[in-house]
């Protein structure tokens, strides 16, 4: 259960700030001490065996020695740690549990609406950091090179570094969460309407930090990818689309995050705001399907960006697949703003229409294009064997899942992307959550296929290399040395 004596590398990563390169010590200067070290530990204990009597000066040097404090297994760390994690989140379920109990029936759904609103987009965001960390695993046990196919440094966070923030999200935003509950539920309304402020505030802190602490230098590189999203006035590149596409699955947690941060600006935290549903921040909001679109609209402006640098039509016909999803967002928040018979007899048929060909243009777009069928030879060839490789390496079922998962969660999608659908926020919630699954499982087929066509280009340009050219072959032909 207990490891021996507390050492640590000197080029440990734990010696390290995030975002710094390793310390390496010298080698040979450590060497020498070890050797010095060891050799008077044995001259020690040779001069007790033969007898002779060590000054007590002497035998205190070995002090501290003897005195080294033992720490804890790493198994055993761990094991305490997950204790420590589930003994935390049964006593949040307890006490989330007892202040919701402790409402009316009328007022308990309504609060509950409301307590979504302002925590589903980060729990949603802290399922796809944890589904990202995934992603890196499973790309560093394969033979894809993701810092490549990324662009990456070599300051770039690992799985292992990924899982740690997700953790820490994972405790910090549902203490929140039950904090707001506890809080609401006992009366103290005003330290209630606090805590999804101050959760907000640190979240954005930290994301702005400009100190080099909390992995400076991938938060800035998360930062300027967002930027150029936004902006597209450079050249895309492969992490710009990428990250697009990602936030294309997340526009349900950025319609919350806007609505969210527009009551907290009004000061409608836990209040009776949520009743008027007209009001600024209302569920019938122009700003609702205004923010719906602007993920689509930054990939389609990516794709007119680069038909102008490359010319390839097959950017266009992409930049077609996104702009079907704004007519979608816009005549379902025409319901709101209509005549119900206008809306039954002519929007909702047309709502209807675009949402399946949405849902249909998107899926053919993922199999065909992102990634690519003519390549699904195979998924992950691993480097050495792994208990991954022996469960989807060839297997047909993985593929046949992979498609027909996608195609169903691109129909149930639509669901989410309509305003007179989203009333219902726990089904709402759950489709959300299946969407960044299914872009979970996207992330490793896209990746990869990136991947294969950057080693299929490097390995041509390495085999033309090694053709001799014209005037070589006839030099070579005549006998001359050059």
């Amino acid at each position: 259960m207990f490891g021996g004596l507390a050492t640590a590398p000197s080029n440990s990563p734990h010696l390290r700030k995030s975002g710094s390169r390793p310390v390496v010590s010298d080698l040979g200067t450590s060497e020498l001490e070890n050797g010095a070290e060891e050799g008077f530990v044995h001259l020690i204990e040779g001069d007790d065996l033969k007898g002779i009597s060590t000054p007590l000066s002497m035998k205190g040097v070995t002090t501290p020695l003897s005195t080294v404090a033992i720490m804890p297994s790493p198994t055993f760390l761990w094991r305490f740690k997950v204790l420590l994690f589930f003994t935390w989140g049964f006593i949040c379920c307890k006490i989330g549990w007892d202040s919701v109990m402790r409402m009316s029936v009328d007022l308990r759904d309504l609060f509950l609406y409301e307590a979504f609103l302002y925590y589903n987009p980060l729990l949603l965001v802290t399922m796809m950091v944890w589904f990202w960390g995934i992603n890196l695993w499973v790309f560093a046990q394969s033979s894809v090179s993701y810092p490549k196919v990324f662009d990456l440094d070599q300051n770039h966070l690992t799985h292992g570094e990924i899982w740690k923030c997700a953790t820490w999200m994972t405790i910090v935003v549902p203490t929140s969460m039950t904090a707001y509950l506890y809080l609401y539920s006992h009366g103290e309304v005003s330290l209630a309407a606090s805590q999804p402020v101050l959760l907000y505030a640190a979240v954005a802190m930290i994301l702005i930090f400009p100190f080099d602490i909390f992995y400076l230098s991938s938060r800035f590189y998360f930062l300027r990818t967002l930027w150029r999203i936004v902006l597209p006035l450079q050249a895309i590149t492969f992490s710009d689309f990428f990250l697009a596409d990602i936030l294309t699955s997340m526009s349900k947690v950025l319609s919350d995050l806007e609505r969210s941060v527009c009551r907290m600006l009004h000061r409608q935290v836990a209040t009776i705001a949520w009743f008027e549903a007209d009001s600024v921040c209302g569920s019938h909001s122009v700003a609702i399907p205004l923010v719906l679109v602007l993920p689509y609209l930054f990939r389609l402006f990516q794709c007119l960006r680069q038909y102008k640098d490359t010319g390839e039509k097959t950017t266009l016909l992409n930049a077609l697949k996104y702009s079907t999803a704004v007519p979608v967002i816009f005549l379902s928040a025409l319901k709101y703003h209509v005549f119900p018979e206008k809306w039954t007899n002519f929007y909702r048929p047309l709502w209807l229409l675009s949402a399946i060909l949405n849902s249909l243009y998107s899926f053919y777009w993922d199999v065909t294009r992102d990634w690519d069928l003519s390549g699904f030879t195979r998924i992950f060839k691993f480097n050495k064997p792994h208990t991954l490789s022996n469960l989807i390496h060839g297997r047909k079922w993985v593929y046949f899942w992979v498609i027909t998962s996608n195609l169903i969660l691109r129909c149930t999608w639509t669901y989410k992307l309509s305003a007179h659908l989203r009333h219902n926020y726990l089904t709402v919630f759950a489709i959300t959550a299946l969407e960044i699954f299914r872009r979970f499982q996207w992330v490793f087929f896209r990746v990869e296929n990136e991947w294969i066509k950057m080693s299929s280009k490097s390995n041509f340009q390495l085999s033309m290399s090694d053709i001799p050219n014209e005037e070589d072959r006839l030099l070579n032909s005549n006998g001359h040395n050059v």
